[in-house]
């Protein structure tokens, strides 16, 4: 058995429309992919001035987003941050968050580190203007 594994993440499977997304999203998981233990990584992508319909939590999990192209808002609890290309955002566990793309759109890689790859709380129309 090797000690690592390596996967293109653009070949991982597109999950969106599998868990009802809208087709303003990629969303590509590739936790099994990399045969991740305790680590997961996806790639997000989302068109340009999309807002994910839902806000979501991890409670067992702290996450990282890092945006590696485009720019993009997101909603952290009660704050309202604005993110470029290569920054860099920690959420501690039990933290809300939603992204909203910026003009060209947004793309970014989710880093989270736990133990349950399921554990994810979806809060639908969170963030509502």
């Amino acid at each position: 058995m090797s000690s690592y594994t390596k996967t293109n993440l653009r070949e991982v499977e597109n999950q969106a429309p599998k868990f009802d997304m809208p087709t303003e999203m990629d969303v590509r998981f590739a936790r099994s992919a990399l045969e991740g233990e305790t680590l997961g990584l996806s790639l997000m992508k989302l068109a340009p001035n999309f807002r994910i319909p839902f806000g979501h939590k991890h409670e067992g999990q702290e996450e990282i987003y890092v945006v590696v192209r485009g720019s993009a808002r997101i909603r952290v609890d009660d704050d309202i941050l604005e993110l470029g290309e290569w920054d860099a955002i920690r959420f501690d566990k039990d933290t809300m968050r939603n992204v909203e793309a910026g003009p060209a759109g947004v793309e970014y890689l989710a880093f989270g580190a736990g133990d349950d790859p399921t554990d994810a709380e979806m809060v639908p129309g969170w963030w509502s203007d």
